[in-house]
Formats: structure tokens, sequence, C-alpha cells
């Protein structure tokens, strides 16, 4: 038993534990006690006896008698005995016990605690708790990704490459074949003067893909771009100060039609001469737009894009240019949210807003950024309230491109939440603007998710089968892998739609 009055703190990652603040362990024998106590703590329902024994002690004579024997063992574990009493079973712990799951999810990161969650507990039982093991393993073992990743670039940002490279390696080892990570490690040996050696694990990981997962991994991850020293490495010749202004101009006019790698050469080559010319404040744009670009257009690039744009919000916010900061945090946010890390993108987007001010433009901008966060977490309501607010801001502020790209992604919203009909009115209003100002390389969304909303819209088939193709042909030529799938499962799914009330009508006469 831990010491009575003593911080107990939980630990159910790696070997399950209870620890004090001595480091003293709290003894609880066997893997069914551990079983009990991370589901009871970190499942997001209460649950009651019946159900909590028939789930894990399935072959036992006496399910409950064998569920109130591990029950008994916790208390005394925690020097505590009014825990886990009850029926559903209590799941309130007092100020002095902490839990580690729990922690992570406050966003507190402990890198010398990144195991699996409650590892080597095998056990026998009912499948509603091995499923909410596997889930909750996976959601454990992506928010140690998640902060891992975001403790590296804060460190980059930082310029503590060396802290850098122990998270990236650590990010990199528990996750062999995730790129992101990879690239995160490559950048921090490169920042932290190993040059030689990103060069090296670039060719590992290759050599590794190309064994196990039979291709390449990502351009993101090629020796010319994730082992890059800086933000673009030119070859010799003279510059001049002036050309990062005419580069970035140009750099921004090839990436909004779908001229990908032109622009970011561009953007690359500006932020060179910005980080050399000593002005911070434009230094500070140019990494805000080439991040952004690597974000929102780049294939495979948004964890180097999550790095420009954490430098661009330090470099912005000392140089004292307020929007560019919060820009760059905006569209941090959208990169976590894009990559599913709903804490992490709140943690960028709240004081974005903030720092937003009265700022109608930048406001419009959080809002929309944070609807999409929001409709992705399956939050529709919340998010399409955010999406008619970004709307209203963006028009106030002449906007056309944010509202545009509220309008598409909040028409998704609305068919995820069953309202077709206002989805063609926003889609249909999308298109239009996208189409004046030939944003092409958006094109593709509204065209998609229009012919989507018809279909739930029972609008004809034929039709939006045709907008579907359309599509996939944009798709292509934008070399935008996303899509291609997407439209293609929306091909199918039309052509399956048409055949399948033919089908039934065919085995209906044959009865």
């Amino acid at each position: 038993m831990c010491g009575l009055g003593a911080m107990l703190h939980v630990k159910l990652i790696g070997t399950p534990r209870i620890e004090d603040s001595a480091s003293d362990v709290g003894e609880v024998r066997g893997q069914k006690p551990w079983a009990v106590l991370a589901w009871v703590l970190l499942t997001d329902r209460a649950l009651n006896r019946r159900e909590l024994s028939a789930e894990l002690f399935p072959d036992a004579d006496d399910p409950l008698g064998s569920l109130r024997w591990c029950l008994a063992k916790l208390p005394r574990a925690f020097g505590l005995s009014e825990l886990f009493i009850g029926d559903p079973i209590s799941r309130e712990l007092p100020p002095s016990i902490t839990v580690d799951v729990r922690a992570f999810w406050d966003g507190e990161l402990d890198i010398c605690a990144v195991g699996e969650l409650l590892a080597g507990v095998d056990l026998p039982c009912g499948p509603e708790f091995s499923t909410w093991l596997l889930v909750a393993r996976q959601q454990v073992a992506a928010r140690i990704a998640a902060l891992l990743g975001e403790a590296t670039i804060a460190a980059l940002s930082r310029g503590h490459n060396e802290r850098a490279v122990e998270l990236a390696e650590l990010s990199a080892r528990r996750s062999p074949f995730d790129e992101g990570a990879h690239v995160l490690l490559v950048k921090s040996l490169v920042m932290a003067g190993s040059r030689q050696a990103a060069l090296e694990h670039v060719i590992e990981v290759e050599t590794l893909f190309r064994k196990e997962l039979g291709g390449d991994p990502s351009p993101a991850l090629a020796l010319r771009s994730a082992a890059r020293a800086s933000v673009a490495e030119e070859p010799p010749g003279v510059w001049t100060s002036a050309l990062a202004s005419t580069l970035l101009h140009a750099g921004r006019a090839a990436v909004a039609p779908g001229a990908i790698d032109a622009g970011l050469d561009c953007l690359r080559r500006a932020g060179t001469q910005a980080e050399t010319s000593g002005d911070r404040a434009f230094f500070g744009q140019c990494l805000y737009e080439l991040g952004s670009a690597l974000v929102h257009s780049a294939w495979g690039f948004d964890d180097e894009g999550s790095l420009l744009l954490e430098q661009a919000a330090l470099v912005a916010r000392g140089a004292g240019d307020m929007p560019t900061a919060v820009a760059s945090l905006r569209e941090r946010g959208y990169a976590d949210a894009l990559a599913g890390r709903r804490p992490e993108a709140h943690k960028h987007l709240q004081p974005a807003r903030e720092l937003a001010d009265a700022d109608v433009a930048l406001l419009a901008g959080g809002h929309a950024i944070s609807a999409f966060n929001l409709a992705d977490w399956g939050r529709f309501d919340e998010g399409i309230v955010e999406y008619q607010e970004a709307v209203e801001l963006a028009r106030r502020s002449a906007d056309r491109g944010r509202e545009a790209w509220a309008l598409g992604l909040g028409g998704w919203a609305l068919i995820a939440s069953g309202q077709s009909r206002d989805a063609v009115s926003w889609l249909t209003r999308c298109l239009t603007l996208v189409r004046d100002d030939k944003w092409v390389s958006f094109e593709p969304w509204p065209v998609a998710v229009l012919a989507g909303a018809n279909l739930g819209d029972q609008h004809d088939h034929p039709t939006a089968r045709n907008a579907f193709e359309q599509c996939f042909a944009m798709s292509c030529q934008l070399d935008d892998p996303c899509w291609e799938v997407r439209v293609v499962a929306l091909c199918a799914k039309t052509h399956l739609d048409n055949l399948l009330p033919r089908g039934i009508a065919l085995l209906s006469s044959h009865r």
C-alpha cells in the first residue's frame, strides 16, 4: 500500500503501476485489476458491475464475485477505502491521485513514459472490452505521437536542436512507418549540425520503406527536401533584397492556381533572401507563406509546413507583426486539424483568435479553421455555426477566397449533418467564387462535394457522375492523390446506387 496522504500517480502507460511521490510502488497483483482500473477510469461513461463482470470474467463461475475481489484490491493499493464503490462504479478520484493518460490528454508530455497502454496486459475477455482496449491503445499512441511532434517543432523553432533530436528520434523509433516522424528527425539532425547523419537516415528510411512497404516514401522525405539545411539552399549567385519581394509575389501567384512546384521554389528562394536581409517582419511573412503553401498545397509536407509556421509565429510576434503571427497560428491549427490532432489544433486556434482582436479578416480565418476542426471531430452543429460566422465575416472583409473555403468545407459539414439542400446552396456559391477567381487547386472540392450533395438530395445521378469524372480529371492534373482516391470511391458508389434497385427488382422477379 502506498503512503497514506502522499500524492499517488497511476501509471497506465507502459507496465501499469501506482507510485507515490517518493516513487514507492503500490502493489496490485494480476492483470484483471489493472484492466478493471483502466476501463473504469478511461472510458467515457459510467460502467455498471454486471457489464464489467461479464466482459472481464466471461469464464468465471461467479463473474460478479470475481469483480468484487478485483475491486477490493484497488482501494487497498491506494490506501483509500471509499474508491470504486457503488453501481455504476464511481470513477471520481481525489486531487491527490493523478492518472498519466489524463495528463497526456491535457498536453503533458513525459518522454520517460511513452509506451503502450497497459503494456503486457493480455487476458481473455469479452468483445466489448477487447475492442475498447484496442481503440484506447491506438488513441494513446496517436496522442503520444502528436505531443512528441509538437514538442519537436517547438524545440526546433526555439533553437533547442539537441532536444529536438532526442524527441524526434524517440518518435521515429516508436512509429517506424510514420513519415512525419522521420521528416522531423532529419530536420532536427540538420539543424543540430549532423547533416551527414540526416542524409544517412533518409537512405535508411527509403530502404526500409522499399523492403517492408514495397515503395518509396513521399517526396517530403526526399534528400533535397527533408535534408535541406535552411529554408532553401540556393546555388552560388548574387541576389538582391528587392528580388525577395518579387519571388514572394511570384510564389503566391503560382501556388494559388495550382502550379505548386514552381510556387514553392519561388517561396523558398524568397525565404532565403529575407533570412539574410535582416528584415525580421518580412522574413516572418516569407516563412508564413511557405509554411501555409506546404500545408495546403503540397502532399506529404505538413510536418515541414508546421515547423515553418511555428517559426513564422515566433518571428512575427518578435517583430510586432500581429497579423502574420495570427495567420501562422491559424494555419498551424489547420495542419493539426487535418491530421486529426484536435487538442493541438485548439491550442493554436485559441490564441490566434485572441490576438486577432477586432480584425474581421483575421477572425474569419480563425472561425473557418475552428469550424473545420469541430466538424471533423463529429461536432457538426457547433461546426456549422462557426462556418456561418466565418462566411459572414469573410463577406464583410471582402475576402472571397476565405468565403469560398468556408462555403466549400461548410457544405461538406451540412451534408454530413443531413442538410443536403442547404449544402447545395452553399456549394453552388462556393463554385462560382472559385471559378471567378480561377482558384484551380481548390476547384475539385466544391465540384465533387456538390455532386455528393446532389446525390443526397435525389438529383440526377448521371449529372453527378459527370461531375465526379470532371473532378477526377482535375485531381490527376493537379497530382492530388487524396481527391483521386475519393472521387473514384464516389464514382463507384454512384454506379452501385444505380445498379442496386435493378438488382433488387431482378431478385424479386425470380422468387
